[in-house]
């Protein structure tokens, strides 16, 4: 149904991620490098591009030139189709003043939606870890004639405090829309979960125009798609659920189907890195009939050498070398370097980390271009380690990037 509609994505990729700090004092969060060889911003976007939309608009605001670089080098499409990938910062185009929420980038922003003229606008977060097949969520919302249709992830109903909580009916017309309540409503078919907002909607595009501009007239609003537009549609008994269980990604296996993350916190960022490095992983990177896409720098192979070298249970990236180490249930980024004797255990390592001679490295995050003393410890005096890096509420130790490590 959704074939020949004219679609316009727009993904949000302005927020500060100040809750990933230090990972993101020198970039926006949707920049931030995962698993390796990809940024955050890939896996919406791929969504995207294998979904078939290949109209998309990144809204950008805080830190955005690491972020305009990786889609200027990576999401090229094709001009001769009139497909594009583009960035578009705050402009000020209505007033001395940048974004002041989601909804006010949109608003800022409508003369894309003015100059595109889509029938149906996706408006898509650019934080989270997932597949999902875009073109079945706008199916559903035509069908469903409503002027909005919010993901909704199925999750335990004692898990509420953790998420924006959609109420709906049987028959998914939204009732409202609480946010992290302690005492939720359950599924009428599930009354042990709820529905958590993913923070993914697809709108009519004449109806998202209207809410941006009531809601840009009004004072009082924080001018938030999940705080205020949201809310407000569901008022007007215009707002559709739509079941994220429902949504079947080619290749996907039982074991990773349904998979959402949002990675908006270190503890969650590096559980969601851990996810991948097991034999049969919660979430497979190698799913080649829904891939994820991104840029791949022109480097040898990564490599092994040495007989007592051992990587177990981990993920090599290109340029990355192991010389005589120990890597276990790690992700090591481009161009990591790891010397004789060094043991790397339940970490990742970013671009063009340096790994001294029998040093350690333990349940940690390492930005790039971190070296990393010979004989140097991090990870097993906690105490230290806290006066000099950030440590999570899990014990993730947590160095910035550049950040010099004393020996």
């Amino acid at each position: 149904m959704a074939k020949g509609k004219h679609v316009l994505a727009i993904v949000l990729a302005g927020g500060k991620g100040s809750r990933l700090s230090p990972l993101t004092d020198d970039r926006a969060k949707p920049a931030v490098p995962y698993a390796g060889s990809y940024r955050i911003i890939d896996f919406v976007l791929s969504n995207m591009v294998n979904g078939g939309y290949r109209k998309l608009v990144v809204l950008t605001q805080y830190k955005s030139h690491s972020l305009d670089l990786h889609i200027s080098r990576t999401w090229r499409m094709s001009t001769l189709l009139s497909n594009y990938v583009t960035t578009v910062p705050a402009q000020q185009r209505v007033g001395d003043r940048w974004f002041s929420g989601s909804a006010d980038a949109i608003y800022q922003s409508l003369n894309l939606v003015y100059d595109e003229k889509p029938d149906y606008i996706i408006v898509f977060g650019a934080d989270h870890i997932y597949r999902m097949d875009p073109e079945q969520m706008v199916e559903a919302h035509i069908a469903s004639g409503k002027g909005v249709t919010v993901a909704g992830m199925r999750v335990p109903r004692s898990e509420s405090r953790h998420f924006g909580v959609i109420d709906a009916n049987a028959d998914g017309t939204i009732k409202q829309f609480l946010e992290k309540p302690a005492n939720p409503p359950g599924l009428p078919d599930s009354p042990d979960e709820i529905f958590a907002s993913m923070g993914n909607y697809v709108f009519t595009a004449d109806a998202l125009i209207e809410a941006v501009r009531i809601d840009a007239a009004d004072e009082s609003s924080l001018h938030d798609m999940g705080g205020n537009i949201i809310p407000a549609m569901v008022a007007s008994n215009d707002a559709m659920v739509y079941d994220f269980a429902d949504n079947e990604v080619p290749g996907a296996t039982d074991r990773d189907c349904g998979y959402w993350r949002d990675v908006g916190t270190i503890d969650a960022y590096y559980e969601g890195n851990m996810d991948l490095v097991s034999p049969l992983p919660v979430f497979n990177l190698y799913n080649e009939k829904w891939p994820i896409l991104t840029y791949i720098e022109s480097l040898p192979p990564a490599k092994v050498v040495n007989p007592t070298s051992s990587v177990i249970d981990s993920l090599l990236c290109n340029g990355a070398i192991v010389s005589d180490g120990v890597v276990h249930r790690s992700v090591l980024s481009p161009r990591v370097y790891v010397d004789h004797g060094a043991r790397v255990e339940n970490s990742v390592l970013m671009h063009n980390v340096q790994v001294g001679a029998g040093a350690i490295v333990r349940n940690a995050i390492v930005d790039k271009n971190v070296v990393i003393p010979p004989g140097a410890r991090i990870g097993i005096d906690m105490d230290r380690d806290r006066e000099l890096y950030t440590i999570s509420d899990a014990g993730v130790v947590c160095i910035g990037k550049n950040v010099k490590i004393v020996g």
